[in-house]
């Protein structure tokens, strides 16, 4: 399947992506488009023949729940309604907690890394399955970027996807900006993932910008694409010559001109890619882990070697780690599979928990970095909801951001950015704010034009406050 080179298509970029030049395909996030109102700039697009790949954002296939039937069922339509030859998600969890924790769900608003442990890939390809037979067409699953690293983690991550592709026969879509940020953020060698992962699964690749910072590096998706990243780029495409390659941009959009430029250097890094080594002056050193072919690709001898290691690490595993030691796989035994969930569950909502609802750090992990990680989720709150709902930052001016992140700091959001719009919209009211009154009453008809007729009485406020003190124990 031979996708060429493609952007991520934007509304904000609409006509900028229909003037670019030997386009071939573009990419849409999933959740963003209605198959029965496609935009017309989507439709011109096909029209040309230019390929359509949705790219969901909100299945959590990482989480220990089950995927949503609800979630895979838009998912599937999505690819019917454009014509997709596949569709593409994370490996990834975006909520915790619930029933399987009994426990309130927690959202995250973003994509958060699973523990690399055997029991969150026997969850994760559980999952993976679930959400192939729910599928029209082929399923490719995303690397992520991550700020932090989970404690006691048993596999790297190229293993992990290893064993991922051939437990479920998933394909990859590898973004390189994403194992660049790993490398900075996590001491991760791209070159050594590249090597322990099966190259042949790539479905496509992602590369985009981002930008370091007190040395962490921000996977922003709204800075040009740096020569690190292209590095990595290079590396990838000595081992493979991908099927597809996409630019992705989200926000701080430039000028048609510059996109083009940023296509044209990917374009170039692909066609030369294979015969061009990476130079100093590319960023931080890549060195290849050693592999039994000399082709930079895992051999099947090897794969095969990690595999009997495997068997014998977890042949003697007690009965709590849910390993089925008579298969050697690492996969839980059936009876087990309930447990291994609700285990992966309870550690997904205690981190979760400490990110979004201000609940102390979980034993192990690196208190800076989850900390780093909450700000960025809060700062990423605030700009995605005064992207939806633009009116608040016009009525509450300078005074928004602050506002926001104090009401944000302890208060998870519940079902979504639009409902978080609302929630903090309803804080600001209960607790008598903004001051200025005219500007009060502006963001009182905004509230009431979206919710209700009227804020919440005084005893609607008193039980609420009691819920969430309850909560909150």
């Amino acid at each position: 399947m031979e996708l060429g080179i493609g952007i991520g298509w934007r509304p904000e970029i609409a006509d900028a992506v229909e003037g670019l030049a030997d386009l071939d395909w573009v990419e849409v996030v999933a959740e963003n488009v209605c198959p029965g109102h496609l935009p017309d700039s989507l439709t011109r697009l096909r029209s040309r023949g230019v390929g359509i790949v949705p790219h969901g954002v909100s299945l959590g296939l990482g989480g220990a729940d089950r995927p949503s039937a609800q979630r895979l069922a838009a998912l599937a339509e999505r690819a019917e309604a454009l014509g997709s030859p596949l569709v593409t998600e994370h490996i990834a969890f975006v909520r915790a907690g619930g029933e399987l924790t009994a426990s309130p769900q927690l959202e995250a608003g973003h994509l958060l890394p699973v523990p690399r442990t055997w029991d969150a890939l026997a969850v994760l390809c559980e999952n993976v399955r679930i959400a192939q037979d729910s599928l029209p067409v082929p399923l490719a699953l995303e690397n992520i970027a991550a700020l932090f690293s989970w404690p006691d983690e048993e596999l790297s991550e190229g293993r992990f996807l290893a064993e991922l592709v051939e437990r479920t026969g998933v394909r990859l879509l590898i973004d390189v900006a994403n194992l660049h940020t790993n490398h900075v953020n996590r001491g991760e060698d791209p070159a050594k993932a590249l090597d322990e992962l099966p190259v042949e699964a790539i479905a496509y690749v992602h590369v985009a910008g981002g930008v370091e910072r007190d040395g962490v590096w921000h996977d922003t998706h709204s800075h040009p694409v740096t020569e690190p990243v292209l590095a990595v780029l290079r590396e990838l495409r000595s081992r493979v010559d991908p099927p597809g390659v996409l630019l992705e941009r989200d926000d701080d959009f430039p000028p048609a001109a510059e996109l083009a430029g940023e296509l044209r250097v990917i374009r170039e890094t692909v066609r030369l890619g294979a015969g061009a080594p990476v130079t100093a002056a590319a960023g931080p050193a890549l060195t290849r882990a050693g592999t039994a072919s000399g082709t930079g690709t895992a051999s099947g001898a090897v794969r095969a070697n990690d595999r009997a290691t495997v068997a014998d690490a977890t042949s003697g595993a007690d009965a709590t780690s849910g390993a089925d030691a008579a298969s050697g796989t690492g996969e839980p035994a059936t009876a087990d599979r309930t447990a291994v969930r609700e285990r992966l569950g309870i550690a997904q909502a205690a981190m979760l928990s400490s990110l979004v609802a201000g609940t102390p750090a979980p034993e192990g992990f690196d208190r800076r970095r989850l900390r780093t990680q909450s700000r960025a989720l809060i700062a990423k709150r605030a700009s995605v909801v005064a992207r939806i709902a633009p009116e608040l930052p016009g009525i509450l001016g300078d005074g928004y951001r602050p506002a926001f992140v104090a009401y944000a700091k302890s208060r998870p959001m519940r079902s979504g950015y639009r409902r978080d719009a609302l929630d903090f919209a309803e804080r600001l009211l209960i607790a008598g704010q903004p001051a200025d009154e005219r500007a009060r009453r502006r963001l009182t008809r905004w509230w009431e034009e979206r919710v209700a007729p009227q804020p919440p009485r005084r005893t609607t406020r008193i039980v609420r406050a009691a819920r969430a003190a309850l909560v909150r124990r």
